[in-house]
């Protein structure tokens, strides 16, 4: 027993002495910072691998209790557990607060709200007194998931509100705040209870602390899209964007011009010059200290984002145009491309374990470089994107950039951000792989791809959220004049449901480039034999008509009945650089097929009227796809004859003798053929007399 004595009195006596000439780091929090829920919580809580990540010239102790409340009225107070004394009692030198998860509870927000703040500051001046000395950061929290059981009931709201409160403290105590959201956000497979992380969750919230409490940001560098070849948007601001040591002085020097900044505490840092005419190429200094970097062959002018699924993707060396496409890319000198392909393809095969954790970790695609157009850069570079590119090159003759971020199979859900199907559509974040909002092949696919995954949360580039996290987050800040987007395919089994997603995709993109009038440009699916299409098409074809700063392309005459990936994607490429040529860039062109306007009755018949119809016809020697129905719904094929110069006059089938309704090209896979004097299709479409 004395032995036993002495071993602890030397082991205290060391402890005591590696304390004193040690920087002491509290890790203040509940149970998120004491480890709940971990397999080896001694070895992978934060705070222990916080003090690996720190090494020896720090002593990190661990002061969380699972449960506690910021609020000193809540159900159960930090300042009232026995963590909160020995955590002042240690004097920190840093002090690390993350608190407010569990003032989420019902018993807590609700009742004491307006107390949060005033208890905040009271806590953050108590290890002020103790240590007048002490450097403290604040948190905001790490995020509670949609599957957690109160998250409609309140948590997603108060969470939200806890956040803000959080900032408002930050700032009027002057306060370093450390982000432990947005690392953590994308990341929903790493909680398994939808608000504890696992180890690697918690190495993130080690690492996020590290950059802070250290300022080490890895030093000087740039965002993904600053490479040399770069094509910058014009006649907007120039900006330059990165992460360097927090407090380094960064330098930029452009086109004659000198702008400096400091790297602020998160490490981010974000120059701006004036906005710039088009032209190149130019070059860019970028200094912080001794490190220095520079970007060549920089252009200005036109930058598009060329965004969607498989018939987006498909490449120039797939296509019926490939053979000129890729003999007259060395020519192209001002189509730039910046290619986003994946590196573990959606194709009908089970993916390795090391395979499903890059997709984890968002490691699922290859971000740029810059390529200027050549046989080689386009070959595996999008059709549908270049031939847009080209013809607005060929007419602007300005430097044309064009990033392109598809992925076959891809749905509109995942392309959309978390937060906001957090709070339009919080059901369909949960159990996708087995629910019914999902299409039956996109989930079969995903669910083989990720056959071999031991971990139930498994994302894969199909689940909601995902491509956005994945594909959109490089291009933070970075400025594009609009968006073509090529997708519906995996969400066509669901009108209804495509309905409500498209417009929130809009709405998630526009957010995340400050742009509240983003142009979208988008195809309509094409011929196939699928039983859904028409009704897809038609609603494709209302969306665009409802839908502010949206317009569409018809494609129906290209497609194959039996192949989704038809190869004719030049004119779909055309056919969107004609609409954003007209409604982009104010070009008095026809860029459309006949639109119906209105319908109404005529003896034996309906007459229709369209738009766009200069030099309206049939492509063949009749019109054909024309069908009408009365009051019962069903329908008959009918005949059709051109009148005037915009009017149809669709003459009744027997069967028909009070027609009161006319739909158009509703076959799946459709011969349709009214066009107009450019040859452009008309819509699939369904539509009442009025």
């Amino acid at each position: 027993m004395r032995r036993l004595a002495i071993l602890l009195i030397v082991l205290l006596t060391a402890v005591l002495a590696f304390a004193d000439g040690h920087i002491k780091v509290a890790c203040v929090g509940n149970s998120v910072t004491w480890g709940y829920g971990l397999t080896n919580r001694e070895a992978d809580c934060y705070p222990v691998q916080l003090q690996r990540m720190l090494g020896n010239k720090y002593d990190v102790r661990n002061f969380g209790h699972s449960g506690s409340t910021l609020l000193s009225h809540g159900h159960r107070p930090y300042i009232d557990q026995q963590e909160y004394k020995e955590a002042l009692a240690f004097k920190a030198d840093r002090v690390i607060i993350h608190l407010g998860l569990n003032d989420t509870d019902p018993r807590n927000w609700p009742e004491y709200a307006d107390e949060f703040n005033a208890d905040y500051i009271k806590l953050v001046n108590s290890f002020r007194r103790v240590n007048p000395k002490a450097q403290i950061w604040i948190c905001l929290m790490s995020p509670i998931f949609e599957r957690h059981p109160r998250f409609e009931s309140g948590t997603r709201d108060w969470h939200t509100l806890i956040q803000q409160h959080i900032k408002q403290v930050a700032v009027a105590e002057n306060l370093p705040l450390i982000d432990l959201y947005t690392p953590l956000h994308s990341r929903p497979d790493l909680f398994s209870d939808a608000l504890h992380p696992n180890a690697e969750g918690a190495k993130i919230i080690a690492e996020t602390v590290y950059k802070a409490l250290t300022g080490n940001y890895g030093g000087l560098s740039l965002a993904p899209l600053y490479t040399d070849g770069m094509v910058m948007q014009r006649d907007v601001p120039i900006s330059f964007r990165g992460l360097a040591n927090v407090g380094s002085v960064v330098k930029v020097t452009f086109e004659g011009q000198n702008q400096s900044t400091t790297a602020a505490t998160d490490g981010t840092w974000s120059i701006r010059f004036p906005a710039h005419e088009a032209g190149g190429p130019y070059k860019a200094v970028i200094i912080a200290g001794k490190e220095k970097l520079m970007l060549r062959d920089i252009y200005v002018g036109e930058v598009w984002l060329c965004s969607g699924q498989s018939n987006m993707e498909l490449p120039v060396s797939a296509v019926q145009s490939r053979e000129q496409d890729l003999s007259e890319a060395d020519q192209q000198s001002l189509i730039h491309l910046f290619n986003m392909p994946t590196r573990y393809p959606t194709d009908a095969k089970s993916w390795s374990l090391a395979v499903c954790d890059s997709v984890n970790r968002h490691q699922l695609l290859r971000v740029g470089p810059w390529k200027n157009c050549s046989h080689e850069s386009l070959s595996g570079f999008s059709a549908v994107a270049y031939h847009f590119g080209k013809t607005l090159a060929d007419s602007l003759q300005v430097p044309i950039g064009l990033i392109c971020n598809a992925v076959g199979g891809t749905t509109t859900e995942s392309w959309i951000d978390r937060s906001t199907l957090e709070r339009a559509f919080p059901a369909i974040l949960r159990n996708w792989f087995h629910g019914d909002f999902g299409m039956k092949w996109a989930r079969e696919r995903a669910l083989l791809n990720v056959a071999n995954s031991t971990n139930p949360l498994q994302q894969h580039p199909y689940s909601p959220a995902y491509m956005y996290e994945t594909g959109l987050t490089p291009l933070s800040g970075y400025a594009v004049k609009g968006v073509v987007w090529y997708q519906g395919e995996s969400n066509a089994h669901n009108i209804e449901l495509h309905e409500r997603l498209f417009p929130l995709l809009e709405k998630s993109w526009r957010n995340f480039f400050h742009q509240s009038n983003l142009p979208f440009y988008f195809v309509q699916l094409s011929s196939l034999n699928r039983r859904s299409w028409p009704r897809f098409r038609d609603s494709q074809r209302r969306m665009a008509s409802q839908l502010e700063h949206t317009w569409m392309v018809v494609t129906t005459d290209l497609g194959d009945s039996l192949d989704v990936h038809y190869t004719n994607k030049k004119p779909v490429g055309e056919r969107l650089a004609m609409q954003a040529l007209h409604h982009s860039y104010g070009r008095n062109i026809t860029s459309e097929g006949p639109v119906i306007e209105r319908v109404e009755p005529v003896d034996g018949g309906l007459l229709l009227t369209f738009s766009n119809a200069k030099g309206l016809h049939a492509t063949d020697n009749r019109l054909i796809g024309f069908e009408l129905a009365g009051a019962d719904g069903i329908y008959y094929e009918a005949q059709a004859t051109i009148v005037g110069t915009n009017q149809v006059r669709v003459t009744s089938a027997p069967s028909v003798p009070h027609p009161v309704s006319v739909r158009y090209a509703w076959q799946p896979f459709t011969r349709a053929n009214l066009v107009n004097d450019k040859g452009l299709p008309c819509s699939t479409f369904e539509i009442e007399e009025h």
